[in-house]
C-alpha cells in the first residue's frame, strides 16, 4: 500500500541516493553537479514553501521521491504546480505508485489551475503515464537564462 509523505532532512541519505538515479537515467537531458542536487534537497526540507518535497512508500520503506513547485501563471489565470521530480526505485515501478501519486497531488491542491511537467523524447513509458492522466504538449521552445 502506497504511503505519501514530507521530506525530511532524517531522509537525506536515501533520497540523494535516488536522486543520483534519477539523474542517470533518461528522464533528463543534461547532468546537474552534486552540489545542486543537495541544495534541492535542501530547500525541499526546509520552510521555505516555494518547493515541496515527498517520499513515497511502501510498507514504511522508501520506494521513491518527488519535488512539486507552485507558481502563478498568467496564461491560465491563476496557480500552475509543477511536478519537478518524480522518481520510483526500480522494484516499485509498474504498482501504479506513479499515477496514484499524481491523482493525490492534484486532490490536495483543488487550488492548482495547471499542472506541468517536463518530460524527455526518450521517455516513452511516463510519457504514457501522462497522458492517461490527461497531460497533452504544449507548443513551447523552453529558453533559460542560468545565473
Amino acid at each position: 500500500m502506497l504511503q505519501i509523505e514530507q521530506m525530511t532532512e532524517a531522509m537525506r541519505t536515501q533520497v540523494l541516493q535516488m536522486v543520483e538515479s534519477f539523474y542517470h537515467s533518461d528522464a533528463v537531458s543534461h547532468p546537474v553537479p552534486m552540489e545542486i542536487l543537495e541544495q534541492t534537497f535542501s530547500d525541499a526540507v526546509s520552510q521555505d514553501p516555494v518547493l515541496t518535497g515527498y517520499v513515497l512508500k511502501e510498507n514504511d520503506q522508501i520506494a521513491g521521491f518527488a519535488y512539486v513547485t507552485i507558481f502563478y501563471a498568467c496564461e491560465v489565470g491563476g496557480r500552475c504546480l509543477m511536478f519537478e521530480e518524480l522518481f520510483l526505485r526500480k522494484e516499485y515501478r509498474g504498482k501504479g505508485y506513479g499515477t496514484a501519486f499524481f491523482k493525490w497531488v492534484m486532490e490536495e491542491h483543488p487550488e492548482v489551475r495547471r499542472f506541468r511537467l517536463e518530460v524527455t523524447e526518450e521517455n516513452k513509458k511516463a510519457i504514457a503515464l501522462y497522458e492517461n492522466l490527461g497531460f497533452r504538449f504544449l507548443d513551447y521552445k523552453q529558453m533559460v537564462c542560468d545565473r
